[in-house]
């Protein structure tokens, strides 16, 4: 990948690039894009940006009486389009125009101030998210007009209510079946293989998930944060491209069916010296996890801000469908060595590796905006550094089954069950993330959710007629 303007300029020319494809990210979270062609490309654009962008038509970004903008590649990021011949893609940092510099809600600005901080504390990061999906046939959507109701129907070759006489995934049975039960690997190894060959990508796994109907799950690479939400962004893109192309929809909703498990995005995080040479969170000598205190402390600050991350993390009304007991969601407010009920577990797979030393965030799901979301947990992490805060003990015991009194009595915690709830949680708890979320893109953020949630509420629920139409 290329490094330099210099490398930059070399690949467009070795790949006789006709094309250059920018894309960024929207404050939301989804990925957009500006064409632009190939001759509009020189090293002064390359370094300095391309002034390509009305920002007053992005979501969170600015005014219409201060919309031009500057587009400004991520050299590494650059990469062909293998679906697009002759087109090149590059992500890209967003500046203001007229020269008045970095532009404050570009989310990945948020991503490069988090590095930034961190670094002036003497600390360096690493996060490895798992990122769940669904590959559905079809998806049937109504919502034409608000007089004649919404609804949907998925279509899902696998799935029990829509097998067209082939193999069936029985609803919580889809860990692992080998094919032919098993109908989307190829779909998956084809996005695997265009992520290896095309966007230097280092895969660790592919493999179905619990769910029936098409869910999967990718493993890359633990990586720094900007370039692990790169990744993210990346790999969202070209698994939606795949599956496309195969006539599918692939989809990163948090829960787009009822009665399977929802689709989550567990993120794996260590800290370490800002050299890379010292796992800050190991302890061989700890008998429980061989978690050091200092692992404790990024524990504690996490559980500490738990609920505020929510807003982050989990940020959509239909993230807090996924959000409820019995689906292999966190509820709970807690942390142990192997606990899949705890919000965060220590994996204790081997002994005595320190590079392996790392915890597992479960709250975040693949909906987020991954620049956001990923500084908002290592802001989360110092701050339990910083201020040496105690997790409390580990929980050993499924969660899900404790009585109400005895959470209680653990000093067990629970997630927010609302986007609201969340929001509510975060306009309350924003100094830890202060430093690198400006108090104007928590704003607009804020702003934005809202408008979902009240959107949402306007809306008669499918069920609801079901429920309540005897009334």
């Amino acid at each position: 990948m290329p490094y330099t303007a210099e490398d930059f300029l070399k690949f467009i020319k070795d790949n006789k690039v006709n094309w250059l494809d920018l894309q960024f990210t929207d404050l939301p979270g989804r990925l957009q894009h500006i064409t632009i062609p190939i001759d509009e490309v020189d090293e002064s654009s390359v370094k300095e940006g391309f002034g390509k962008l009305d920002g007053s038509s992005i979501k969170g970004f600015t005014m219409i009486y201060e919309s031009d903008m500057v587009l400004q590649p991520v050299y590494n990021t650059l990469s062909l389009i293998p679906w697009s011949p002759g087109v090149a893609r590059v992500l890209t940092r967003v500046f203001w125009g007229g020269g008045k510099g970095r532009f404050e809600r570009d989310p990945r600005f948020v991503a490069e101030e988090a590095e930034r901080v961190q670094s002036e504390m003497g600390y360096t990061s690493f996060f490895g998210p798992e990122l769940e999906f669904f590959i559905f046939d079809k998806i049937s959507l109504d919502v034409a007009t608000p007089q004649s109701g919404t609804g949907y129907k998925i279509y899902a070759r696998e799935a029990p209510w829509s097998s067209n006489g082939g193999f069936i995934i029985r609803y919580k049975e889809g860990y692992y079946p080998a094919p032919p039960v098993d109908q989307l690997m190829d779909v998956r190894l084809e996005a695997v293989e265009t992520l290896q060959k095309y966007f230097g990508f280092t895969l660790e796994a592919t493999h179905h998930e619990v769910a029936t109907g098409g869910q999967g799950e990718i493993d890359f690479r633990f990586s720094t944060l900007a370039d692990t939400a790169d990744k993210v962004q990346t790999l969202k893109y070209v698994l939606k491209n795949v599956a496309a192309k195969h006539s599918m929809v692939a989809t990163f909703m948090p829960k787009p069916m009822f009665g399977d498990n929802g689709t989550g995005m567990h993120t794996h995080f260590s800290l370490w010296t800002k050299d890379s040479k010292k796992n800050l969170m190991f302890d061989p000598n700890d008998e429980y996890a061989e978690i050091s205190q200092t692992g404790r402390y990024v524990i504690g600050g996490i559980l500490k801000h738990a609920r505020t991350l929510s807003a982050l993390v989990s940020p959509t009304t239909n993230s807090y469908r996924r959000i409820v007991p019995g689906f292999e969601a966190p509820v709970y407010i807690a942390w142990s060595k192997s606990n899949r009920s705890a919000i965060i577990r220590v994996p204790s797979y081997f002994k005595g590796i320190e590079k392996a030393k790392r915890i597992e965030y479960r709250a975040p799901d693949p909906s987020c905006n991954p620049y956001l979301a990923f500084a908002g947990l290592l802001m989360a992490a110092l701050d339990g550094v910083k201020n040496k805060i105690d997790p409390g003990d580990p929980i050993d015991e499924n969660i899900y089954h404790l009585t109400a009194e005895k959470r209680k009595q653990l000093g067990i915690g629970e997630l927010p069950r609302s986007l609201d709830e969340a929001l509510d949680e975060l306009e309350a708890d924003k100094e830890f993330l202060k430093p690198v979320f400006n108090s104007s893109l928590l704003d607009v953020y804020i702003d934005l959710k809202r408008e979902e949630t009240k959107a949402m509420q306007m809306y008669p629920h499918p069920m609801e007629l079901y429920y309540y139409l005897d009334s």
